[in-house]
């Protein structure tokens, strides 16, 4: 093997790793946003449910910092969970067309290699 067939062959090693490794970290993010399309709701749903709970109220009229405190926290609960809702959803969307076209290259990588070996009649090791 020559030394610019050695280096195509160390690229294309190296580019099939680090698309397997996208695809890998696409799995996870994948699992990062249907936990956000599921908690997100969840937590903003709760603090809703507490802030327009009617003993909600008396505990703002009973303890002035408390109050303000808790009041200030599901504010921030909802904000925060909404950011996360709507993260998790461009993330899903933007990582759901990469399987189709992962699944592609793989196709053809396989069918060029395939094409490759009994053109050249290449042993597969």
């Amino acid at each position: 093997m020559s030394e610019n067939e050695v280096s195509r062959s160390n690229i294309l090693s190296t580019v099939d790793y680090v698309i397997e490794r996208i695809q890998e970290l696409r799995k996870i993010m994948i699992g990062v946003s249907i936990s956000a399309l599921i908690l997100a709701p969840l937590a903003i749903g709760l603090s809703v449910y507490l802030s327009t709970h009617p003993l909600f109220f008396k505990i703002l009229e009973q303890k002035d910092e408390f109050g303000l405190f808790l009041s200030i926290l599901l504010g921030s609960i909802i904000v925060i969970s909404g950011i996360w809702l709507y993260t998790g959803i461009r993330q899903y969307r933007s990582l759901s067309p990469w399987k189709k076209r992962y699944d592609e290259y793989l196709k053809k990588k396989n069918e060029l290699d395939s094409s490759l070996t009994s053109q050249y009649k290449l042993d597969e090791n």
